[in-house]
């Protein structure tokens, strides 16, 4: 299978249905009550965190995801099929960005979030019948669903993250303590894709991550690594593999610290482990030699890190993957050292949200107060001077939801907005600012005048009768 950590597709959630202009036609009734019926809601667009899905490769031949629209209202009070919603199942580990923002981050099985909400349907005129509306004309237009350009990126979700030069032993090590298969022979670059694997420590288990080998430079693009090295951004520890019959473990180790420290301050401080492999058959004192080496190393890196709290900035271990010495007692102390770093974490959160919180108590508005709130913005867009060229913009969510579901052709729907607008108070503001009759006043994209002007009306025929 083709793996694939990023893809951009258009996110397309379903319009809402239209609401009918419809009157009761029966014997003997000369006119009879609206009846139209209200539009249904568009779909929404839904991704769902699925552990059987493992890369973003076919989102690269399907970039558009659409969800159903809402059917349209009918007569009779037939109000209109809500659109099906489009469940999208994604990697565990995807994150979906809108122009760099992050919307939803999945990072657990079965996880779901709503990323484009459908428009609602819009009223039929059965629903603006009143005692001084007998027979109305006006029926909503669905609202459109959100539609956007959509990033996608998988960061691999893993407790420990492999890393090393290649051939350093990182494959053959996830083949033996996990059900991964990774493809292993003797050369550089074997691992061309990142690998997870779990391993069973006692009762327990880990989540291990593997990913192509990395070379001097991989965080500035140079060999494979440096389109991998986000996988391990997730995990809670860095197992760093050298090669014990490396001609120079001390350099071995400090280059690959430099890319992790050169990639980003996050790795560069995650607690670690250095692991020196293939040890099965080397001589006690060439492998002493080795482990003093990578302690100089590190004890001369100055990355701020220190090891969890385990006394010193890195503990080593040696191991043979081949004969599995050593490999036990390394996966033990790596699921310590994750269940320490999980609850560090956690800590941390919880001192910097109590921080935060304070002992001030925090005033905010409700959701109805946010939503009814509107402001003005005045805007001379021909350059003239005069003030009858000026368009009165109005912003707000809920004036602009009821601008998105009007009929701009029908000029009692247009009425309608009018009125709207006066009960919220915004046709006060706008004449306070200076807003005549024929002010272009914009909602939502939409233009149309302050006040009613007989000239825009539209002769249309009485469906009543």
């Amino acid at each position: 299978m083709t793996f694939a950590d990023t893809a951009r597709v258009s996110v397309i959630a379903g319009n809402g249905g239209k609401g009918a202009v419809s009157f009761r036609h029966e014997k003997f009734v000369d006119k009879g009550g609206p009846d139209g019926g209200d539009g249904g809601k568009g779909g929404d667009v839904i991704f769902v965190a699925n552990p059987n899905v493992n890369t973003l490769v076919d989102f690269r031949f399907k970039p558009e995801l659409r969800a159903e629209n809402g059917g349209d209202g009918a007569d009779r009070n037939k109000h209109g099929r809500g659109g099906k919603n489009l469940r999208v199942n994604v990697p565990i580990g995807t994150m979906i960005l809108r122009d760099g923002e992050i919307l939803a981050d999945l990072t657990e099985d079965k996880q779901s979030v709503i990323i484009a909400h459908g428009g609602d349907g819009g009223f039929g005129n059965a629903h603006f019948k009143s005692s001084v509306r007998q027979a109305p004309r006006i029926a909503e237009i669905g609202e459109p669903g959100e539609k956007f350009e959509a990033m996608l990126e998988l960061k691999l979700v893993a407790n420990v993250g492999l890393v090393g030069f290649p051939n350093a032993g990182k494959s053959t090590f996830l083949s033996v303590v996990s059900n991964a298969r990774p493809e292993i022979a003797d050369y550089a670059f074997t691992t061309l894709t990142p690998n997870l694997g779990i391993a069973d420590v006692d009762d327990e288990t880990l989540l291990i991550a593997d990913i192509p080998g990395l070379i001097e430079g991989a965080s500035e693009g140079k060999g494979l690594g440096d389109a991998f090295l986000k996988h391990i951004e997730r995990t809670s520890v860095i197992l760093h593999l050298i090669d014990a019959w490396s001609d120079d473990v001390y350099t071995q180790y400090l280059t690959i610290r430099r890319e992790l420290e050169n990639y980003s301050d996050n790795l560069a401080k995650k607690p670690e482990i250095v692991v020196l492999t293939k040890c099965e058959g080397m001589d006690q004192e060439l492998l002493h030699m080795q482990v003093e080496s990578v302690k100089n190393a590190i004890n001369g890196f100055p990355a701020d890190f220190d090891g969890a709290s385990y006394g010193s900035k890195a503990p080593i271990f040696p191991i043979s993957s081949k004969t599995s010495d050593g490999v036990i007692d390394l996966l033990r102390f790596a699921k310590r050292m994750v269940d320490d770093e999980i609850e560090r974490v956690k800590t941390a959160e919880e001192i910097a949200s109590d921080d935060a919180g304070g002992d001030l108590p925090t005033i905010t508005l409700s959701k109805k107060q946010v939503d009814e709130a509107w402001t003005i913005e005045k805007s001379d867009e021909s350059g003239s001077e005069s003030e009858a060229d000026a368009i009165f913009i109005v912003h707000g969510a809920k004036i602009e939801k009821f601008a998105r579901r009007t009929d701009f052709s029908n000029w009692q729907g247009v009425n309608r907005l009018r009125d709207i607008m006066k009960k919220m108070g915004i046709t006060h503001e706008l004449e306070r600012r200076g807003a005549k009759t024929d002010s272009k006043i914009r909602i939502s994209g939409h233009e149309f005048t302050l006040f009613e002007n007989e000239n825009h009306k539209l002769s249309l025929p009485d469906l009543s009768r």
